[in-house]
C-alpha cells in the first residue's frame, strides 16, 4: 500500500466510523432510526402490554389442554417479540406478556379472539347455503369480495355444517409450492389429526362432487373461502392465492391461534412499566465504558500497534453492532445487554489469536510486512472454523430455539459476522496503512520468544480427577438440594412458576423507589432476591411476581403492606402463576442444543477428517456444561431464563477456544516426521496457542467482572456463574480437550496412530 493512500484510507475510515458512532448514539429522522434508543427493548427494560385471557365454558380446563394452549399462544406472540412471555394464572387463565408495544387495544385486535376458528361447508344436508358471497366497495372506490353468514354458530353446529373446528389443525405453515405452469406460488400447508383427517375427507369428497367451498371462518369473518380441486384423505391440506409470503404466513398465523383446543375470552388488559428502573441501563452502560477501556488498554499493552488497530476496529463493531441490532429488530433485554457486553470482550478473539501468529513470525526473524501478511493467513483457518461452528450453532437455536433462546442466537450470529469482518478486514487494513505510514520496526509489533514445550498431558489423568470431583460434587449437592429442598436446583420463577400479586398504593411511587423500598422487605419474607416487580401504567398498581408464598407468607406479605405504607387490604390479590419457561419450551431448547451439538460434530468431522476431533470437541463442551451446572448448584445460583443463556454462552466461548487448538494440532501434524510422536505434536499445539487462551479470557472477563462489580442484582447473577465458565472453558480447552482427541487417537485409532507412538523415542520427563 501506498503511503498516499494509506493517507486517504485512514480518513476515509476516521470519517466512517465518526459517522456510524453519531448513528449509534443519535439515529437518524424523528425516530433516530439506527441509535441505540430505538433498539427494540424487552418488558424488563421498556415494559409492554400484560394481557390475561380467560378460558371460557370449563370452570377447570383440561391440564394438557391449557399447556398446548400456552405453547401454541407463545409460538403465535413471538411474531411481536421473541422475549415475549405465556403463562397460567390460577386454575382457568393465561397471561401475555408482550414487551416492546404500549396499544393494549391494536394487539388484542390483532389476536383476535383464540379458539374460535371453524371450517364451514358452503351448504347444509338440506341444500341451504350456510353463507353468500357479494362485492363491497372500499373507500378507495375498489370491489371487495365479501361473505357472510346465513346461519349462527351454534345453527351450523346442530345441523353438521361446521365440518372442522380449529382445535382439529395440527400445524399450518406458510410455504411456497410449484403451481401448474412450473411457478412458484404462496400456499398455507395445514396438517389435520387423526379426527380432522377423517372428517376433512368426508368433507372435501362431498364438497368436490358438487363443485363447492369450504369457507375458514375465525373471529367473526371469514379469513378465506378456497375452493375444494381434490378429495383430502392424508390429512394434509394446501391453501392457495396467497399473492405474498407475508400475506401466507399471516393467514397460517390465525389458523395456529384460532386452533387452539381452547377458547379464551379477554379478562383484562394493561399496558406495563419496565420491571426494572433506569438505574439498570445506568450501571450496564457503565459497565460496558469500563470493560471497553480495560479490553483497549490491554489490547495495547500486549500488542502494541497492532492492539491500536484492533481497539479502533473494536470501536467500529460496537458502533455497527448498535446500529443493526436496531436494523434487524432485536428485543434487547437486560440479559441481551449483558450478552453484547460480553461480545465486545468475545470479539477481540479473531484479532488475539492473528496477533499471536504475527508474534510468531516476527520471532522467526521474518520482516514486518511478511509478518503481517502470514499471520492473518495462517490465523485464517482457525478463525473460520471456530466461528463457522458457533454460527452453526446459533442457526440451530434460532431454528428450534423459542423466546430468549431465539433470540440469544440472533444476537450471537450477528456478533459472529461483525467480529470476523472487523478482524479479517477492518484490523488488516488499519495494520497495513499504518506500516505504509512508516511504523516498521519489529519492536513495535511485539516481538516474543517462541514458548517452551509445556507436557501438559502427562497431568492429564489428574485433570481428568479435579474434573470428575467437580461434576460429581456438584450432582451430590443436587440430589441432597432435591430431598431436603424438593428441586436439586434454586430455580427461579421462571421455571417453576410462582406467585403473582396485585397491589394498589396509596401514591405514584417510580420504580426505583419501589426496588428501594418495598422490594427488600419482599425479600425478607421470602428470603430469595428473584422477586420482579412492574407498575401498571396510568394507575397506581404494581404486579409483585415472586416464588410460590404459602398461607403465612402471604399474610405477611399482607401485613407489611398494610403497616408499612397503608395499602388496603382489599387492594391486595394474590394468583399462583405456572412458570413461564414451559415444558415444551425446555424440550425445544434441549432438542435445539442437541441438534446444535451434533452439527458442530459434524462439522468439525467434515473440517479436519477424523471424527475424533468433533467427539473430543463434544465432550469438552458437555464438561463446561455439567461443572457450571454443578457452579450453579453448590453457589445457589438462581436458576431462571439467564440461566439458558449462560449455558449457550459458555458453549459458544469453549467451542471456539478448542478448535483453535485442533487447528494447530492438525497443522502440526502436517509436517510431523516418523520421530514425532503424538503427544509431543499435542504438548507443542497447546504450548504454542496458549497465550491466544489466556489473553481471550482476560478480555472477555474484564468484562464480565465489569458487569460483577457495577451490574444491578439480575445482572451479576448473570456475570457471577458465567465468570465460572469462563475458567472452565479455559481449563477444558487447555487441560482437557487435546488430552480427549489424544485418548481417542491412540486407544480408539488406526494401527498406524498406535504403531507411530510406540515407535518414537520418548522425550525425557
Amino acid at each position: 500500500m501506498k503511503k498516499s493512500k494509506a493517507i486517504i484510507g485512514l480518513i476515509i475510515f476516521a470519517l466512517v466510523l465518526a459517522g456510524l458512532s453519531v448513528l449509534a448514539v443519535f439515529g437518524v429522522g424523528e425516530n433516530k432510526s439506527g441509535s441505540a434508543s430505538s433498539i427494540k427493548l424487552g418488558l424488563d427494560l421498556a415494559g409492554g402490554v400484560s394481557i390475561t385471557y380467560q378460558v371460557v365454558g370449563e370452570e377447570e380446563p383440561d391440564k394438557e389442554d391449557m399447556s398446548d394452549t400456552i405453547y401454541k399462544l407463545q409460538q403465535r406472540v413471538e411474531n411481536y417479540s421473541t422475549e415475549a412471555q405465556v403463562y397460567q394464572e390460577g386454575d382457568d387463565r393465561i397471561n401475555i406478556e408482550i414487551p416492546g408495544v404500549s396499544d393494549a387495544n391494536a394487539i388484542l385486535e390483532e389476536l383476535g379472539q383464540p379458539g374460535t376458528l371453524y371450517f364451514i361447508a358452503q351448504t347444509d344436508s338440506e341444500g341451504n347455503d350456510n353463507y353468500q358471497s357479494g362485492y363491497t366497495i372500499d373507500g378507495s372506490g375498489n370491489l371487495v369480495p365479501s361473505t357472510t353468514l346465513n346461519k349462527t354458530i351454534d345453527e351450523l353446529m346442530e345441523d353438521g355444517s361446521i365440518v372442522l373446528t380449529g382445535s382439529e389443525i395440527a400445524s399450518a405453515q406458510a410455504g411456497t409450492q410449484q403451481d401448474r405452469l412450473q411457478n412458484s406460488e404462496y400456499v398455507v400447508q395445514l396438517t389435520l389429526n387423526d379426527a380432522g383427517t377423517q372428517a376433512f375427507a368426508d368433507a372435501t369428497t362431498k364438497a368436490l362432487a358438487a363443485g363447492e367451498s369450504i369457507g375458514i371462518y375465525y373471529d367473526g369473518e371469514f379469513v378465506s373461502v378456497p375452493n375444494v380441486q381434490a378429495a383430502i384423505t392424508d390429512g394434509r391440506a394446501v391453501i392457495t392465492g396467497q399473492s405474498t409470503f407475508e400475506e401466507a404466513e399471516r393467514l397460517a398465523s390465525t389458523i395456529r391461534i384460532g386452533g387452539l383446543k381452547l377458547e379464551l375470552e379477554e379478562l383484562r388488559s394493561n399496558v406495563v412499566g419496565a420491571q426494572l428502573g433506569s438505574d439498570a441501563i445506568r450501571t450496564s452502560l457503565i459497565a460496558a465504558a469500563v470493560g471497553f477501556i480495560l479490553v483497549v488498554i490491554f489490547m495495547i499493552v500486549i500488542y502494541y500497534v497492532p492492539g491500536l488497530a484492533a481497539s479502533l476496529a473494536l470501536c467500529l463493531y460496537t458502533a455497527l453492532m448498535v446500529i443493526l441490532l436496531d436494523g434487524f429488530e432485536i428485543t434487547l433485554t437486560l440479559p441481551g445487554i449483558a450478552g453484547i457486553i460480553l461480545s465486545i470482550g468475545m470479539a477481540v478473539d479473531a484479532n488475539v489469536i492473528i496477533f499471536a501468529r504475527i508474534k510468531e513470525e516476527l520471532a522467526a526473524d521474518r520482516s514486518v510486512q511478511a509478518a503481517i501478511n502470514t499471520g492473518f493467513s495462517k490465523a485464517l483457518s482457525a478463525i473460520l472454523d471456530g466461528n463457522i461452528t458457533t454460527l452453526i450453532a446459533a442457526a440451530v437455536l434460532a431454528w428450534r430455539g423459542t423466546g430468549s433462546i431465539r433470540g440469544f442466537a440472533q444476537t450471537l450470529a450477528l456478533g459472529i459476522v461483525l467480529s470476523m469482518f472487523t478482524a479479517l478486514v477492518i484490523t488488516r487494513f488499519l495494520l497495513n496503512a499504518l506500516y505504509a505510514l512508516g511504523v516498521r520496526s519489529p519492536k513495535a509489533y511485539g516481538i516474543i520468544k517462541m514458548p517452551g514445550t509445556l507436557q501438559i498431558l502427562s497431568k492429564k489423568k489428574v485433570f481428568f480427577v479435579i474434573s470428575a470431583v467437580a461434576i460429581i460434587a456438584g450432582f451430590v449437592v443436587m440430589g441432597i438440594q432435591q430431598s431436603t429442598n424438593g428441586a436439586p436446583l434454586n430455580y427461579s420463577l421462571e421455571f417453576v412458576g410462582g406467585t403473582s400479586t396485585t397491589v394498589t398504593l396509596n401514591e405514584d411511587m417510580s420504580i426505583e423507589e419501589i426496588d428501594a423500598d418495598i422490594v427488600p422487605l419482599i425479600e425478607d419474607i421470602t428470603g430469595d432476591g428473584n422477586v420482579q416487580v412492574t407498575k401498571v401504567a396510568g394507575s397506581n398498581q404494581i404486579i409483585i411476581k415472586t416464588r410460590t408464598l404459602n398461607v403465612e407468607e402471604r399474610e405477611e406479605f399482607t401485613d407489611v403492606m398494610i403497616s408499612n405504607f397503608d395499602v388496603e387490604e382489599d387492594s391486595i390479590t394474590a394468583e399462583t402463576i405456572s412458570a413461564t419457561v414451559s415444558s415444551e419450551m425446555k424440550s425445544d431448547a434441549i432438542v435445539a442444543i442437541v441438534l446444535a451439538a451434533i452439527c458442530m460434530l459434524i462439522y468439525i468431522w467434515f473440517r479436519f477428517k477424523d471424527v475424533r476431533f468433533g467427539a473430543s470437541a463434544v465432550a469438552a463442551l458437555l464438561h463446561d456444561v455439567l461443572v457450571v451446572l454443578a457452579f450453579y448448584a453448590i453457589v445457589r445460583v438462581s436458576v431462571g431464563n439467564t440461566f439458558i443463556a449462560c449455558m449457550l454462552t459458555i458453549v459458544g466461548y469453549s467451542i471456539n477456544a478448542t478448535i483453535v487448538i485442533f487447528d494447530r494440532i492438525r497443522e502440526n501434524m502436517v509436517g510431523m516426521g516418523r520421530k514425532d510422536d503424538l503427544e509431543e505434536v499435542v504438548n507443542r499445539s497447546i504450548s504454542q496457542t496458549i497465550s491466544r487462551s489466556a489473553f481471550t479470557s482476560l478480555t472477555t472477563f474484564f468484562m464480565v467482572a465489569a458487569l460483577e462489580v457495577f451490574g444491578v442484582s439480575s445482572i451479576r447473577e448473570f456475570a457471577l456463574p458465567l465468570i465460572a465458565g469462563i475458567i472452565c472453558g479455559t481449563y477444558s480447552s487447555i487441560c482437557l480437550a487435546g488430552a480427549f482427541w489424544y485418548l481417542l487417537r491412540t486407544k480408539v485409532g488406526n494401527k498406524e496412530d498406535a504403531a507411530s507412538k510406540s515407535k518414537a523415542p520418548k522425550k525425557a520427563k
